[in-house]
């Protein structure tokens, strides 16, 4: 009897004993930022150790061949380095060659609208002839309130073409060029200096910084 005493006394020595140890807790740590004192950690398991697997059950260390020492961690990062530096060079090569392309494809669009232009403008410069010879046709004092009203329509064509760049040249009095002009008559005149243009006999017009259509002259030689 006294040895079951002795031993229920043991037993409950060893009890507390083993409850006073701490417990292994398994941590899990954000990837977030390293570890640091004060970082904050979360528990996801406990775990009781007995005594005797306390060894066994303790964390392994890592292993030295899989550490990374500060030499490595610096040439990693001089090659992080390298290589955002590698990309900023690509993105900024991308970056000028989309706006040259951009530019290229606005310059093809606004000459591919001036070409269709000239050619409907080169059609409608007919219509402007016949309203001038019309209009010239007539003598001021002479206008009635039909012949105004088409002079008034006369007036606000020509502004809606001056407004688009369609604007006619003023041969007279200038020296032949054949970049504008187009010599139809050449007429012996002392008064008037070599190679002047004394009269349009169909007007000219330009249209932005191209020729819509050559002014046919008469020169003086």
């Amino acid at each position: 009897m006294g040895s079951s005493m002795a031993d229920k006394l043991r037993y409950a020595k060893e009890a507390k004993e083993g409850e006073s140890l701490p417990k292994e807790q398994d941590l899990v740590i954000t990837n977030e930022e390293p570890v640091q004192e004060g970082t904050d950690v979360s528990i996801a398991e406990e775990k009781d150790v007995k005594p005797k697997d306390a060894d066994k059950e303790r964390p392994k260390p890592v292993p030295k061949k899989n550490r990374r020492g500060s030499k490595q961690l610096m040439a990693e990062l001089e090659a992080a380095k390298t290589m955002a530096e590698g990309n900023k060079d690509k993105y900024t090569r991308l970056l000028a060659e989309f706006d040259n392309m951009r530019t290229r494809n606005e310059k093809e669009n606004a000459k591919m609208f001036d070409i269709g232009a000239k050619d409907t403008l080169e059609k409608l410069l007919p219509v402007v002839d016949n309203l001038e010879r019309a209009l010239e046709s007539v003598p001021d004092d002479q206008k009635n309130p039909f012949e105004e009203g088409v002079e008034k329509i006369y007036k606000q064509l020509m502004d809606v073409l001056a407004g688009i760049g369609v604007k006619p040249m003023e041969a007279v009095g200038k020296e032949f060029d054949p970049t504008y002009h187009n010599a139809v008559v050449h007429v012996e005149d002392e008064s008037a200096g070599e190679n002047i243009v004394v009269e349009e006999m169909q007007k000219g017009y330009m249209y932005k910084d191209q020729v819509l259509r050559f002014s046919m002259v008469k020169v003086a030689n």
